[in-house]
């Protein structure tokens, strides 16, 4: 872990707004409706109840999962440090929570996670679609509707798509024990384990790292802080779980009847999520968009980090939902945010959501077609009056400027063409070399200091991360580029890029957050196929130490197939079905029992001393196998320098 001194406790407070960023804040109001009062009208509609307070406990610790009484200052009129437009969104989102009818039939439990979950009435009991982030929400979100609506038992589940704040809350809606007793139901769309677990395991610890600064996990709840993440109120911070889905949605055109109500299905792959689908309800006439539209533009690449997604695709599934459901729809709700209601007025917000991500991909492709490169097209590109002063088409979540870079990085990759970009030198030793060529730490804090006067905090923020790059000590820089960060923050907005550069700023006043070592909640390592698991423990193997291994250990699991494991050129092989016989250490275990010692879940001393897993042969192999594999910190600097790496890296 890097460690650095924080900065003295003046320099760690807020600063109010500057001239630049109350002139912004009034641009912002000049130029968009703030009369229309029509999403508010819709976020208002159906209303049933919420709790009271709007705060969730911990199942299993002594904290709140969301606690929306913190964000109760948004029903002020917009300070001047944060944009008025993204605080717009931060009403409709934090102060609209709780239990809404979108049809007789179909209720929404918003507010209670970033995302919404769906219950369907069906012939028995409930069909939940999204189960949210995690079981206390979800739970919460049931009971709610159980003690207001009549209790039910939940018979089926859909999960829309691969992203965790779809499906992490599962156990609490749910048991294992239901599913595999075919008592529950599990719906999911093709490819839906496979991009789950990758997305969330194999690049679990950077995500989980980076979603900490997208999501304002660290920011308290202010005017100054935290006010929104744009796509929900907050994220809620959980007991996660995963459970195989038991019926999989795989072509284009299929229907399932659940519990007596008929669903069609379309399949939406490699637009929002890279496993998603969409679907109608006849009896409700009602179109479930999942994620593929909400009130706002989303992320063609998200800040968290993700594949980059296809625009053009996105564009062309939501004119396929308008063709085959158009003109029989007479609501359409979605997983985030409030339904739109009235035929007309629907097909109207599908469209404009089409045209949205359509328009970026063609005008990104144009300038690039015309030699431009990423950042320059990212500048040039503004959206037509018609879609920019739609409030479902601003930047509340992903960016014009982020999704046309993503739109270029998809068809030519992040490499611009120019021969000077093929080979730059990294973060550090680049910034080495630029603070020299400015003349100095004192010359560039004399240079940024006049520049942040003059407002031009893009410019300051650029040359300062060079000076802390090179000097973390250098308190002064600190403090200047958390000015600037913070100034760009009130400025910003897209929630994910305000809660960014917030964090950021905390960060360089405050030094690191404690945290800890990352890995799979017990929740989700339980429900993870091995497969998957493997392929998590093969990122973390630490190639420079196992390149010069070979070694091999059978696992022989009760009720399941025997295992090889293998390292050669520094790479970890699974062989289901296979065994050897020159193999120096046999495992045997449960299937939980062995995940739980991979992963580190229990002590392998109590493990084998339980008789839960029986080492034979020689038990110094698993420790030396143990040894090879990296443990991921989660709190890894961000702003602030790591230790550099190079072909001998050995970090662990």
């Amino acid at each position: 872990m890097t460690h650095y001194s924080p900065l003295d406790p003046v320099q760690q407070q807020p600063k109010p707004a500057t001239q630049h960023t109350l002139l912004h804040q009034v641009q912002v109001k000049a130029s968009l409706p703030f009369a229309d009062q029509d999403s508010f009208e819709q976020a208002r509609r159906g209303f049933i109840r919420s709790l009271e307070p709007m705060r969730i406990q911990h199942h299993h610790a002594n904290r709140s999962v969301i606690d929306l009484t913190t964000l109760e200052f948004l029903a002020e009129e917009s300070p001047d440090t944060v944009n008025p437009s993204l605080w717009r969104q931060a009403q409709l989102t934090a102060l609209h929570h709780g239990l809404f009818e979108v049809v007789e039939g179909i209720y929404q439990v918003r507010g209670f996670d970033i995302a919404n979950m769906t219950l369907v009435q069906g012939d028995t009991g409930w069909i939940v679609i999204d189960p949210l982030t995690c079981a206390e929400s979800s739970k919460a979100a049931l009971d709610l509707a159980n003690e207001t609506l009549g209790a039910q038992p939940v018979v089926a589940i859909i999960h829309t798509h691969s992203h965790v704040d779809h499906f992490g809350g599962i156990l609490g809606v749910t048991t294992r024990e239901a599913v595999e007793a075919g008592e529950v139901s599990i719906l999911a769309p093709l490819d839906f384990v496979k991009e789950a677990l990758n997305e969330n395991v194999l690049a679990g610890n950077v995500m989980g790292r980076r979603a900490t600064y997208m999501y304002g996990n660290l920011l308290d709840a202010s005017p100054t802080g935290f006010v929104s993440t744009g796509l929900g109120a907050a994220l809620a911070l959980g007991s996660t779980g995963f459970v195989p889905p038991s019926d999989i949605i795989a072509t284009n055109h299929e229907t399932r009847v659940i519990d007596g109500i008929e669903i069609e299905f379309q399949l939406t792959m490699g637009s929002e999520a890279p496993a998603e689908m969409v679907f109608f309800f006849p009896k409700f006439k009602a179109l479930c968009m999942s994620e593929i539209t909400s009130h706002h533009l989303h992320n063609v690449y998200t800040p968290r980090g993700a594949q980059v997604r296809d625009a053009m695709a996105w564009s062309n599934q939501i004119q396929e939902s308008i063709d085959r459901f158009g003109d029989r729809l007479e609501v359409e709700f979605a997983s985030h945010h409030w339904p739109t209601w009235g035929q007309e007025q629907a097909v109207t917000y599908l469209k404009k959501q089409r045209d949205l991500y359509r328009y970026i991909h063609d005008q990104t492709l144009r300038l690039a077609n015309l030699g431009y490169g990423p950042d320059e097209i990212a500048e040039a590109i503004r959206l037509p009056k018609s879609l920019d002063e739609s409030f479902h088409c601003r930047d509340y979540y992903g960016t014009v400027k982020h999704n046309a870079k993503a739109v270029y990085v998809k068809y030519l990759g992040n490499f611009d063409g120019n021969p000077a970009n093929l080979n730059p030198h990294p973060p550090i030793a680049r910034a080495t070399r630029y603070v020299e060529a400015m003349g100095g730490a004192d010359a560039i804090m004399a240079r940024c200091q006049r520049d942040f006067e003059a407002g031009d905090y893009r410019w300051v923020a650029e040359a300062l991360n060079h000076l802390v790059m090179t000097d973390v000590d250098h308190l002064p820089a600190r403090a200047l580029l958390a000015d600037t960060f913070e100034q760009m923050g009130y400025q910003a907005e897209s929630g994910p890029w305000r809660n960014f550069y917030l964090c950021g700023a905390l960060e360089l006043r405050e030094g690191l957050p404690q945290g800890s070592q990352y890995g799979p909640s017990a929740g989700m390592a339980e429900g993870m196929p091995l497969a998957n698991l493997f392929e998590a423990m093969g990122v973390r193997l630490n190639g420079t130490r196992a390149a010069e291994q070979n070694l091999e250990i059978n696992v022989h699991l009760k009720a399941g197939e025997p295992v090889l494991l293998d390292i050669e050129n520094g790479v970890l092989h699974a062989h289901f079905g296979r065994t050897s016989s020159a193999a120096p250490l046999t495992i045997e275990a449960t299937e939980l029992a062995f995940k739980r010692l991979l992963l580190g879940l229990s002590d392998p001393i109590e493990l084998i001393q339980s008789g839960e897993v029986i080492l034979s042969g020689d038990a110094q192999v698993l420790v030396h196998f143990r040894s090879l594999f990296d443990q991921f910190e989660r709190r890894f600097p961000i702003v602030t320098p790591r230790a550099a790496l190079d072909s001998s890296d050995d970090q662990g």
